[in-house]
């Protein structure tokens, strides 16, 4: 099978941390040896004079093509307008990849156009497969369904993205019912749980490595009291707020935000308001490599987001022996099956704090908590989407099948 695959949020040379779980999937696909993937990341830059600032700077600077991140991705460029423009970008997308994919296309023939976020991506995605005459696959995350969804110009473009559609995936049975509710045909929608780099996170004795991350001095990490982290953009969403305010409950713990993100400067000023301030720890950006052993350290993840399809860095914690407080969202309970998993609560600071301190009071084992991420790999992911891809072109059936 020859695929073009579209994904807006994919890892590239100047942010490779950017869209990572994308980039493993991706990369599990290719090393399957049975589909000939092409894969286009266009790059929103802004007019100038803010293309000038960074990371504009650097992306703007980027090649048009690059293997550095583990595959061959092209990366055109698009002019994205901050703030105002989000519902137009799929046209302007489109009008930058069509030259290069009509190109490649010509020279060896593509079987199926794909895209890995239901908005831009989809809609943008959908104009090329009508340009060249192809079947169209599109995958629905979390956000692009939840926010995206919201707004009408951008479900307009959804809804004739998705009757467009030979197949579409979700992250989670809960996200599928999401796009049904929003008028998309059920009969095209199938599961497709995220992947795991399983050699990464994994359970390393919880005293090594919160001993690890605490002899780092640039984290400023505590060896003692009980440690909570939260993985994440600091973004409003992501409910970063509500966990500085359950610290307030927590006078032993300390908190670890790893992300970075416009919301830093309320949540610093937010923790010096409430007193907590020498117990958060902002840092920044953490990469992949450090990653699992933060979370191997925490006693508990927190991320009380708003909204979330099924959060990889949900199976990323339980993977690593930490048990997970998160509210009751997207496809919250085909992970918190039951209090080995974590807690699933309001979201709301009282509750994510009794939440906290139930699972500091009587902690399950790093093996029982990471027994309930068992069933999630790269190498499952990547078998599974093939098949979907499969089914949709006739390959392996007549109709697609679920992809759990």
């Amino acid at each position: 099978m020859r695929v073009l695959s579209l994904s807006t949020l994919f890892p590239n040379p100047v942010k490779p941390s950017f869209g990572v779980f994308v980039g493993n999937q991706m990369r599990a696909v290719t090393a399957r040896g049975e589909v000939d993937l092409t894969m286009v990341s266009p790059l929103g830059i802004p007019p100038w004079p803010l293309s000038r600032r960074e990371p504009y700077a650097r992306l703007k600077d980027l090649p048009p093509a690059s293997d550095a991140v583990g595959l061959l991705v092209h990366y055109p460029q698009f002019t994205v307008i901050p703030r105002v423009g989000g519902d137009s970008n799929p046209g302007r997308i489109a009008d930058a990849v069509l030259p290069l994919v009509r190109g490649l296309h010509a020279e060896q023939p593509f079987d199926l156009v794909d895209a890995q976020f239901f908005f831009p991506d989809g809609p943008a995605a959908a104009i090329v497969a009508r340009e060249l005459g192809l079947p169209l696959t599109i995958k629905s995350r979390g956000a692009d369904i939840h926010y995206w969804g919201k707004r009408p110009a951008a479900l307009r473009q959804m809804l004739q993205a998705a009757d467009q559609a030979a197949g579409l995936l979700a992250v989670s049975e809960a996200l599928k019912a999401d796009m049904i509710a929003l008028g998309m045909p059920p009969d095209r929608i199938s599961v497709h749980y995220t992947g795991l780099d399983r050699e990464a996170f994994r359970p390393v004795e919880r005293g090594a490595a919160r001993a690890l991350v605490s002899a780092l001095p640039d984290l400023n990490i505590d060896p003692d009291g009980p440690l909570l982290v939260t993985p994440g953009a600091l973004i409003p969403r992501k409910g970063q707020a509500l966990v500085i305010e359950a610290l307030h409950r927590l006078p032993e713990a300390q908190l670890a935000l790893a992300g970075a993100g416009e919301d830093r400067a309320r949540l610093e000023a937010l923790a010096a308001r409430l007193g907590v301030a020498d117990r958060v720890h902002f840092l920044g950006i953490v990469n992949h490599e450090l990653l699992p052993h933060l979370l191997c350290a925490a006693d508990v993840l927190v991320l009380p987001s708003a909204s979330e399809g099924l959060a990889n860095v949900w199976v990323e914690g339980l993977a690593c022996g930490t048990p997970i407080v998160i509210p009751d969202i997207g496809g919250a309970r085909e992970v918190v099956k039951d209090a080995t998993a974590g807690r699933l609560v309001e979201r709301n600071a009282a509750a994510i704090a009794e939440g906290v301190a139930e699972l500091l009071a009587d902690p399950p084992t790093q093996e029982q908590v990471a027994a309930n991420a068992a069933r999630f790999s790269w190498g499952v992911n990547a078998e599974n989407i093939v098949r979907f891809w499969g089914e949709v072109l006739g390959v392996d059936g007549d109709s697609p099948r679920r992809c759990d």
